[in-house]
Formats: C-alpha cells, structure tokens, sequence
C-alpha cells in the first residue's frame, strides 16, 4: 500500500529548503552535509531523506522555487499604461522588493548554481533570461534612441542594473522594504540619467 502525504507534506518541505538555504549560503553547498540541514531544520536526518534524497535535489529545489517565484513576482508587473521611465523605476523596485526576505536563496544562487547537471541549470536559466528580457525591454522602450541596433550596449545596461541591485543584500543586509524602494530609485535615476539625476 502506498505511504500516503501528509497533510503538512508542503508546509514542512517549505521548512527544510528555507533552512538548507541558510546552511548552503553560510557553509557552502560542498562543505553541507545532510546532518547539517537535518539539524537546521530541527528534523531527524531520516526524515530529511522522507522529502529529498539527496542535498543535490534540495538545492535544485531551492533554486527552482526561488527563481520562478522571482520570474513570476516580477514579469507580472503591470507597467501598462505608464511612461517609459516610469516602467523602468516601477521594475527595478519590483526586482528588488521580491529579492526581500531570499538573501540566502539569493547567495546560494550565485554560488551553487554550477553545482547541478546541465540540464537543471538550463532551466533555471531560463528562468533569469525572462527576467532580464523584461527589464531589457523596459529600458528599450525608456531610450530607444540609444539602444537602436545595438543588443550588445542595451545588454550591458541591462546586466549592470542586475549587477546593482544582487550585490544589495551585501552591503544592506535585511533592508526593509522603504530602504529598498530608495535605493532602487537611485538605480532607476542613476541608469535613465547618470550620476546628475541623482
């Protein structure tokens, strides 16, 4: 006969990526043991095997959750009906206003990802890529007369607006959310018009 899910199946494999987030971004995935996570999530390292078979799927998972959350958070902006600039401001904020509350997912992200098969890290890739396309489309839109035929400038805007708001969580970790809707302003303002829109 087969085991049946529990009913809090979701809430407690919620509970273990949340804390295999935090142990993979303060040890590092490779030096993260199984019976370190147990620990982190208060569960027996038997129960751990329940929901994962090894520390490989949770890290995938974390990765999963977190960037398809994130690509669904903030592709679901509505900038209908809004200025060009405004739509690059109103992005920038929802990047980073999603970005609240992951720091761990967010470094484990950065520094794990190459740990998984190919394969998984083309999806998740792919995830990022859509995220990119939508503020690159944004910042087509908001100067067009600059980008015109010209990916690779548009591009290096694009990954140097991300460069700006993933390293945040270094130097400002546990922002509220006031704190992040002013330092993406100064983002927005310092892309759309350099240091003298500021």
């Amino acid at each position: 006969m087969a085991r049946t899910i529990a009913k809090d199946h979701d809430q407690k494999r919620s509970q273990i990526l949340k804390s295999a987030a935090k142990v993979f971004a303060d040890q590092g995935f490779d030096r993260a043991s199984m019976t370190q996570l147990a620990r982190e999530c208060g569960i027996s390292k038997a129960n751990i095997y329940h929901y994962y078979d090894s520390k490989d799927a949770i890290l995938f998972d974390i990765l999963d959750c977190y960037l398809r959350d994130l690509r669904d958070r903030v592709c679901s902006i509505d900038v209908q009906g809004l200025e060009p600039d405004q739509q690059v401001h109103q992005i920038v904020a929802g990047i980073l206003l999603a970005y609240q509350g992951a720091d761990h997912e967010h470094k484990v992200q950065i520094s794990s990802m190459t740990a998984l098969p190919n394969e998984q890290q083309a999806l998740l890739r792919g995830y990022q890529r859509e995220l990119v396309q939508f503020l690159s489309d944004a910042l087509s839109r908001a100067a067009p007369q600059v980008f015109v035929d010209d990916a690779a400038k548009l591009r290096s805007a694009t990954m140097s607006v991300f460069g700006m708001l993933n390293w945040y969580y270094m130097w400002n970790s546990g922002a509220g959310s006031q704190a992040r809707e002013e330092y993406a302003k100064t983002v927005a303002n310092l892309t759309l018009q350099g240091v003298g829109g500021l």
